[in-house]
């Protein structure tokens, strides 16, 4: 990678970092005012539609926007066909969407919640089409214009959602904010990377496009089933209220992909497709990365888990106590989502859409099997359990392998992690020591923290000359 290359990468990594920052704050925030506001029964309606919308989400477009990232030409040659596949595939299944809600909610235990999905999944629409446009901005590193984008998105989107909560519109208040909210984001990315969708239509082209996005797609599906399936399983065996429980803590342990992972993602994928033909230059980058989320991730997964219950009771109430239980398995989970969102866009950059696919139907499969058990012998703690144990033993082991036959030695991503695996370590000591000496509190919260902080900086204060030197 050239000195200019490596400058626009790590320019473009701030920039992500700064607006990951920013959304995940404002969304901490406003997550706290309506955890106070809605009623678990609330989260569990939305739940049910948030989990529809992410299924269209995966399918649309049928993956062929992500082609705008790694097209070796001029991306604009592929994106009026791009734009017409993504319209006429997002129109199409929004009409399944309306059709089939009624059935979708009653199957996830909550009829109520039709209205909710029928509107929430215009989003998918909205998706389809500005898909061009967003993977244009991903593919020239334009996160300065993402970071103004999000933070529109953010501000009206809190401002509808926590107005309509106050008012008393329970679920229909999370579901308008964020549909409003993409309206505004997508009109101004158009405007800011100045692609407005344009379709048009080359039967070569989209053959090529079709080839390359339809396996993606088909993994995205997956992704969709392995990162959902625990609402599925926790609403159709538990209830609506176990799932709103579930949803909280879901939500409380995406931190840390939220925070950390995506904020590389939005450099990793076109970074890696620059290096797709050097091998020992894609090796480093992967190893930088893992370091770069490696001293991030792990303490952050550690606190999540080992303070699950004075978080999620000084966050937001004592009425959503109930999710802590599930909160400090998914920790384990989230650290493992972050590894492996790492290595999927590896391998996708090097053109193995369809590793990545058969990767997350194993992954799926095991869940399938899993998560039931889970639910029925351990409520919503046992879901988690489950999923944590999966992803532990089956999923990090399979992608680990899938990127070493890359020519990627596994051995060069060890170095890396030694530093953040040893202060880790020392923070679970401290913490437990804590938790006999405190009982679940605010008090606790803040004292491990600082405790932690404190323990764990010596360990990765060495690393940050190798990190400045990302890309």
């Amino acid at each position: 990678m050239t000195t200019k290359e490596s400058s626009k990468v790590r320019r473009a990594l701030g920039l992500s970092l700064l607006n990951t920052v920013v959304g995940r704050l404002g969304t901490f925030l406003t997550g706290i005012v309506l955890a106070r506001l809605l009623a678990p029964e609330d989260f569990g309606v939305y739940a049910v539609a948030l989990v529809a919308l992410t299924a269209m989400l995966s399918l649309n477009e049928l993956g062929v926007s992500i082609a705008i990232v790694r097209w070796p030409g001029d991306p604009k040659r592929i994106a009026p066909t791009v734009t017409t596949i993504s319209v006429l595939s997002s129109a199409l299944l929004y009409v399944v969407c309306f059709l089939t809600a009624p059935v979708f909610s009653a199957a996830m235990g909550a009829p109520e919640a039709t209205g909710v999905v029928r509107l929430l999944c215009v989003t998918v629409v909205i998706d389809g089409i500005t898909a061009a446009a967003v993977q244009l901005a991903n593919r020239e590193f334009k996160q300065g214009s993402r970071l103004v984008v999000d933070s529109l998105n953010l501000v009206l989107t809190t401002a509808v959602t926590v107005g309509m909560a106050v008012t008393g519109h329970g679920a229909w208040s999370l579901a308008v904010g964020q549909l409003t909210g993409n309206v505004l984001s997508g009109v101004m990315l158009c405007y800011l990377v100045r692609m407005w969708p344009k379709p048009g239509f080359d039967r070569a082209l989209a053959r090529e496009l079709l080839v390359f996005g339809l396996p993606l797609a088909g993994g995205s599906l997956l992704v969709f089933a392995m990162l959902n399936i625990h609402y599925i399983v926790t609403g159709r065996m538990l209830g609506a209220i176990a799932l709103g429980f579930f949803l909280q803590a879901f939500n409380l342990s995406s931190w840390p992909v939220n925070m950390f992972s995506m904020v590389v993602r939005r450099v990793s994928l076109p970074a890696f497709a620059a290096l797709q033909d050097d091998r020992e230059a894609r090796e480093a980058t992967f190893a930088r990365f893992t370091s770069l989320l490696a001293v991030f991730t792990l303490p952050v997964c550690v606190l999540l888990g080992l303070l699950a219950l004075p978080l999620v009771s000084t966050l937001y109430g004592h009425k959503w106590a109930a999710s802590a239980a599930a909160l400090q398995w998914l920790a384990v989970l989230a650290l493992v989502r972050v590894a492996c969102e790492l290595a999927y866009d590896y391998l996708v950059a090097l053109g193995r859409s369809r590793t990545t696919m058969w990767l997350q139907g194993g992954w799926l499969a095991a869940l399938a099997v899993a998560l039931p058990v889970g639910a029925y012998f351990g409520g919503i703690e046992g879901v988690a359990l489950a999923h944590a144990a999966v992803a532990l033993l089956v999923a990090l082991p399979a992608f680990a392998l899938a990127v070493g036959r890359t020519g990627v030695h596994l051995a060069s991503l060890v170095r890396p992690l030694v530093r953040p695996v040893l202060g880790s370590l020392a923070m679970v000591g401290v913490l437990l020591l804590l938790r006999l000496a405190f009982a679940p509190s605010a008090l606790l919260l803040v004292v491990g923290g600082l405790a932690c902080a404190l323990v764990y900086a010596p360990f990765v204060w060495p690393l940050r000359q190798e990190l400045r030197h990302l890309g």
